[in-house]
């Protein structure tokens, strides 16, 4: 068994925010069928998904961002899965809006998200899919994350999601070596 985790924060308030990008690679996977009802446990939505041979779990933390570590942290724990098993997919503003990057680990790169989990797991040893949200212009970083995308970038975002949806179908089959090479170039 596999986990997908999808960074966001909980309620309408947040929906279509760069923020819940996570959450929207988690529901376009979700859209794509074979993926069984969410059920809030573990202070998540979670779904069981199995694409291929494997069964999958799909996770949404319903805590905000920043308390995302203990819902993961508990859902590996009840399952007995080690963070090998893990992708959790966020935003980054370091990124090129649209830009895909995985990662078989790393720091949490001032991602308040990625900075609990680290917290919780005690390890920054789990894979990780960025998703390019832009670096703030003039707002602040909060009121950037925050806010929704400009008309101009909806449909950059649109198709990142949906790529990165491919890409955690790539994750599962393939493993991280071979996501790394077809998503972190320029043009996958």
């Amino acid at each position: 068994m596999k986990v997908v985790v999808g960074l966001g924060n909980p309620g309408s308030k947040y929906h279509g925010t760069r923020h819940n990008v996570g959450y929207a690679v988690i529901d376009t996977l979700a859209a794509g069928g074979g993926v069984g009802r969410f059920q809030e446990r573990f202070q998540a939505d979670i779904a069981e998904w199995q694409p291929e041979e494997e069964k999958v779990l799909l996770v949404k933390p319903l805590a905000f961002m920043n308390l995302s570590g203990r819902p993961v942290r508990q859902v590996l724990d009840f399952y007995q899965l080690p963070v090998e098993q893990l992708l959790v997919v966020c935003d980054d503003v370091n990124l090129p809006l649209g830009k895909l990057r995985f990662r078989p680990r790393g720091t949490h790169g001032g991602h308040n998200g990625l900075r609990d989990i680290q917290q919780h797991l005690g390890t920054s040893e789990y894979a990780r899919l960025r998703i390019g949200v832009d670096v703030p212009g003039q707002e602040d970083m909060v009121g950037h994350v925050l806010g929704r995308f400009k008309p101009g970038e909806r449909e950059v975002i649109e198709d990142a999601i949906t790529l990165a949806a491919q890409g955690v179908h790539d994750w599962l089959c393939q493993g991280i070596q071979e996501c790394m090479n077809k998503y972190n170039g320029d043009k996958p």
